[in-house]
């Protein structure tokens, strides 16, 4: 078992040197325009939960995860050539829909203000409605 320092440390290391290695190192159309959003490892060191996003969106997710998983040996191997640990942890790819959700939160939130600025009158707030319900 690892301490919960060194495996922090540890994911930092994945997604710098993952990071590198993809910009440079990996030609595959497919993975353009990635960035990761955060590597977690557990405690056996047996997984790299690494997760992925893109500028265009989810749109293409399950094209970026394919061209990870196909480049996931070769990047498992450079990554330990890299970094030095008895084992080297496999590593899973998912996709990370929190900017979408971020985009679309940011959405409704302009809607409503365009809205309140078009009929003029504030809309009511929904935590000030929770509080008169609970009197």
């Amino acid at each position: 078992m690892v301490s919960k320092l060194r495996l922090e440390r540890i994911a930092e290391r994945i997604r710098d040197d993952l990071a590198e290695i993809l910009h440079q190192e990996v030609s595959d159309p497919r993975l353009d325009g990635i960035y990761i959003t955060g590597v977690k490892v557990d405690r056996e060191l047996t997984f790299a939960d690494i997760h992925i996003s893109a500028l265009e969106g989810a749109e293409r997710s399950k094209e970026i995860l394919d061209g990870l998983k196909h480049a996931s040996g070769y990047l498992r191997w450079s990554l330990a050539q890299r970094i030095e640990l008895r084992t080297f942890p496999r590593l899973r790819f998912h996709w990370d829909s929190t900017a979408e959700k971020a985009a679309r939160i940011e959405e409704i939130i302009a809607s409503l203000q365009s809205e309140e600025n078009q009929t003029g009158a504030p809309i009511e707030n929904a935590s000030d409605s929770i509080e008169e319900d609970d009197s």
